[in-house]
């Protein structure tokens, strides 16, 4: 008889999901219940909440090591640390979704996403004072399986958890108040990509089940070491599922999305998407590759080897062509997620692939924060159709608002990984790591993509100091509260992790276990 009893589950350990998937069904009773009026309010104290809550239940929880729910979740020092930056990031983003100083309609998302585009109700709305205030439940639940996903030890667990943070996704892309056709695009077009990226997953996750019989990654990794990894179904379920993945961190080739995403996303979303999103897929990558498939490096390490040079080579030479600014951005975080995979390559003997755990953690760290900054500057350039993105408005921005070109300077040398800010910090560490273990053939192509790609962001410098303002420019809007946090936070973080980055890298050094 099949043993039936529940499985042992530590609540104390998963207390950091559930507190952010718990405010997120308070929020939906919320929408359900609550007078209009005081939903707004609400829904922001909550989601936030949820998110601050999981980051105290991180920093209670830390320090333990065990699997739980029957071997499903891991929770241990990579899971936790992953779920502190996610809880981190993602609190920073609900501040800008609540920011309701920059635009006079008061909020970036649409006041009734239901309305045809156009039409006389959407044009009526448009300039209405309130906004639909589902985003935040939906983003507190992108969050919860967020953190999931980077904790799942289970290939199925792994599946539902992509599809938790995915689907909520898709609907907030498409609810920008400003160009909407544009945002709905957006919307269509990551549902359809995203939707063939989880049915490769999950024929991955079949055909890894037929040959290993489980979906257990430590029993995959114990099957594939008795009987050996050079089966064709085996090789080819690890393929599809690295497919799954790739897409979801928006690594070349699998990047066609981003750039059109994170475009026409409202910009709130896109920083959500571009920080919290990039750091949980690569969280379950690390645990797919190092867990799962620790023992069979062979059949992945040359596929990533080669990922790795296309995604930073892509991101680099494509980023030089833009005349937008988030996707410029778009394409910064292609090239971001080549230089991370030389930190994931950094497998080799036991020493070696601590290090590059570590190095990884803490580069998906910096360049989450950074990017936030980055974003939030973005919505502090408007015209009189919302935020403007194209480069030619931001000529001459250091005359108009020299504070406002001064911070977006400092995000752009830490994205560029120049020294004394944190991406110089985050880039030597993967790169060091990855010499050590051999691999300083990869980290040539990506010192080079990182000079192409320093380009692209001093053309934005230069742009803001040395070019004369337009004469129609934009005006540059002053933050609320919440948008000013968010450039603090981030903006201290990029200097605090440049200068004295030492405590956060013993930090996550420290945190560099996987259990399995």
């Amino acid at each position: 008889m099949p043993d039936l009893s529940a499985p042992s589950v530590s609540y104390a350990g998963l207390a950091p999901v559930l507190i952010v998937l718990t405010a997120a069904c308070i929020g939906v009773l919320i929408e359900a219940f609550a007078p209009r009026h005081l939903r707004w309010k609400a829904q922001v104290t909550l989601a936030l909440l949820g998110t601050v809550g999981a980051l105290i239940a991180v920093v209670l929880v830390a320090g333990r090591n065990e699997l739980t729910a029957a071997r499903a979740v891991a929770v241990d020092g990579t899971a936790l640390f992953l779920e502190g930056t996610i809880a981190a990031l993602g609190a920073l983003s609900i501040l800008m979704f609540a920011e309701r100083a920059l635009d006079p309609a008061k909020s970036a998302f649409v006041a009734s996403a239901a309305l045809p585009v156009g039409s006389s109700a959407d044009r009526k709305l448009a300039a209405a004072p309130y906004s639909q205030t589902e985003v935040f439940p939906l983003a507190s639940f992108a969050i919860g399986g967020m953190m999931l996903f980077a904790a799942s030890n289970n290939l199925l667990v792994m599946f539902v958890a992509l599809e938790v943070l995915s689907l909520p996704l898709y609907l907030i892309c498409g609810m920008a108040r400003r160009r909407r056709l544009l945002s709905q695009e957006a919307a269509v077009k990551y549902f359809l990509l995203g939707s063939f990226a989880s049915a490769f997953f999950l024929y991955g996750l079949a055909l890894i089940y037929g040959v290993s019989g489980t979906v257990d990654l430590g029993e995959i990794r114990e099957s594939a070491a008795r009987s050996g990894s050079s089966d064709a179904l085996f090789v080819t379920g690890l393929a599809l599922l690295i497919v799954g993945l790739l897409f979801k961190a928006g690594i070349a080739p699998f990047h066609a999305w981003t750039p059109d995403v994170y475009q026409g996303a409202p910009t709130p979303v896109t920083a959500l998407m571009a920080a919290c999103t990039k750091v949980a897929a690569f969280g379950a990558i690390l645990r797919l590759l190092y867990v799962g498939f620790g023992t069979s490096e062979w059949t992945w390490r040359p596929l990533i080897y080669s990922i790795a040079i296309a995604s930073m080579v892509v991101g680099a030479i494509l980023g030089i062509t833009q005349t937008d600014v988030k996707r410029l951005l778009a394409y910064s975080s292609i090239a971001h997620a080549g230089f991370l995979l030389v930190g994931v390559i950094a497998l080799g003997d036991a020493a070696t692939a601590g290090r590059g755990l570590s190095s990884t953690l803490f580069y998906l760290l910096t360049y989450g924060l950074t990017t936030i900054g980055g974003f939030a500057v973005v919505t502090l350039v408007r015209d009189g159709d919302g935020e403007a993105t194209h480069l030619s408005k931001w000529a001459g921005l250091a005359s108009r608002s020299p504070l406002t070109a001064a911070v977006m300077t400092l995000f752009l040398l830490g994205l560029a990984g120049l020294p004394l800010t944190s991406g110089f910090t985050g880039k030597f560490a993967v790169f060091r790591a990855a010499i050590d273990d051999g691999a300083w053939p990869l980290v040539v192509v990506a010192l080079l993509a990182s000079a192409i790609a320093a380009f692209f962001y001093l053309r934005l410098v230069v742009l803001m100091y040395f070019s004369a303002p337009a004469d129609d420019g934009p005006t540059v809007g002053v933050p609320g509260l919440p948008t000013t946090i968010v450039l603090a936070v981030t903006a201290a973080a990029t200097l605090i992790l440049g200068l004295a980055p030492s405590a956060v890298l013993d930090l996550a050094e420290q945190a560099a276990v996987l259990v399995g």
